[in-house]
């Protein structure tokens, strides 16, 4: 029989690390499993090999959690402006959580069932249209035994506010996650009273996701916690940003930046950038530090490798990875075996090879949230019509910047 497993909050109250996983959507859209635009996890299905493969590169780089493949997994996402799919929420869901506990089981971790903002939303459907999305997914994520669960992605905390509340009806802890930075959600609602919200409604764990770089999601998990101690009120924390820089982006994050999608490669953080991060993370008093989009299992690895100390071990993937570069002094050329030490790959600044191109860009800043006509979803594909429009409101956007 298996030996049982600490739970999420058993480990988190006894202040131990846990080391999320990295970007599913992105590391699977660049493997040929996902497709960009509908963002949808139908690979569950259709490509389980490659979900269960990604999951057990982040198990044996250091991952704690697997968090089921679910993002956008609704009814209302798989079926918006014309993706046909002929598979159901209810299948992906459960092809999901069979691969993550497949994974799990083979090491120490946690399955996580994941909810995601909604199309409904943006299209100002009610609480109760929109909380009985979430009914659904967490249907599955019951009769599949879930260990824990997590509403993430979620730039507005009045929609994260109800999935929690769908979430905490199971008894199982939830976290919650906002894309948020520091200027708060995309109705200006500050992150620390965000945190203060989710917290009332029931989450164990708050803290970011995605849409911005790893500094900038500290900052912005501390402003939270800052707001919940303030209330008088206890959680634990966790960051999952992006691994791409984000110096310059506004409140909506890197999806307007004009390299979204297919151009933020010269923004990845390297591993060395992890090392930093998941340091200040921890010294931040964050004990669930995980990563988002862009991120690979070697970057989940540095995050392991750098909080080794704390953790007492270091992940079985650092079986072929050198600590600090000492691998390199193995390598046949003098000048690379000169680079096997710490104080090199601190110090690197890593060129761009691109002397023609920005270091930073211009964001397109529409400035369009929840209500705006240009979000209102749809089952129907987008038409040229359509597409016009978009293209003459793109061409103002820019012409006033």
């Amino acid at each position: 029989m298996a030996p049982i497993k600490k739970g999420i909050l058993e480990r988190l109250n006894a202040d131990e690390v846990v080391i999320g996983d990295g970007g599913f959507v992105f590391a699977l859209e660049k493997r040929g499993y996902v497709k960009a635009g509908p963002w949808t996890p139908e690979a569950n299905v259709t490509h389980a090999e490659a979900v269960r493969q990604l999951h057990r590169e982040f198990l044996r780089a250091g991952s704690n959690v697997m968090q089921t493949f679910t993002f956008y997994a609704s009814d209302d996402k798989l079926e918006n402006r014309g993706n046909d799919l002929h598979l159901t929420g209810q299948q992906i869901n459960e092809a999901a959580c069979d691969l993550a506990r497949e994974v799990a089981n083979e090491g120490d971790a946690l399955v996580a069932g994941g909810v995601s903002q909604t199309p409904s939303y943006l299209s100002c459907k009610s609480e109760s249209e929109v909380k009985a999305i979430f009914k659904k997914q967490l249907d599955v994520f019951v009769k599949k035994d879930v260990d824990f669960l997590i509403a993430e992605y979620f730039e507005h905390v009045e929609e994260a506010e109800w999935a929690v509340q769908v979430l905490q009806t199971t008894g199982k802890p939830v976290a919650a996650c906002l894309c948020i930075g520091p200027e708060g959600d995309l109705n200006g609602v500050s992150p620390g009273d965000c945190a203060v919200r989710l917290v009332k409604a029931g989450a164990k764990i708050v803290g970011v996701n995605c849409h911005f770089d790893p500094m900038t999601c500290v900052k912005t998990v501390k402003l939270m916690k800052e707001g919940v101690e303030r209330a008088g009120l206890t959680a634990h924390y966790m960051v999952q940003p992006l691994a791409y820089h984000t110096p310059d982006c506004n409140c909506q994050g890197f999806i307007d930046l004009p390299e979204f999608p297919f151009a933020l490669e010269p923004r990845i953080l390297t591993r060395w950038d992890m090392h930093k991060y998941a340091r200040e993370a921890y010294n931040a008093g964050i004990r669930y530090i995980g990563g988002c989009c862009g991120f690979e299992a070697y970057h989940i690895r540095a995050l392991a490798e750098e909080l080794a100390p704390e953790r007492g071990f270091l992940p079985a993937a650092s079986e072929k990875h050198g600590l600090w570069g000492s691998g390199l002094e193995m390598h046949t050329k003098p000048w690379v075996r000169a680079r096997s030490r710490r104080e090199y790959w601190e110090r690197i600044q890593p060129a761009s090879g691109r002397p023609t191109c920005p270091s930073m860009s211009t964001p397109e800043g529409w400035g369009v949230t929840k209500g705006h006509a240009d979000l209102v979803q749809q089952k129907e594909a987008t038409s040229e019509q359509e597409i016009q429009h978009l293209l003459e409101v793109q061409r103002k956007v820019k012409a006033s910047a």
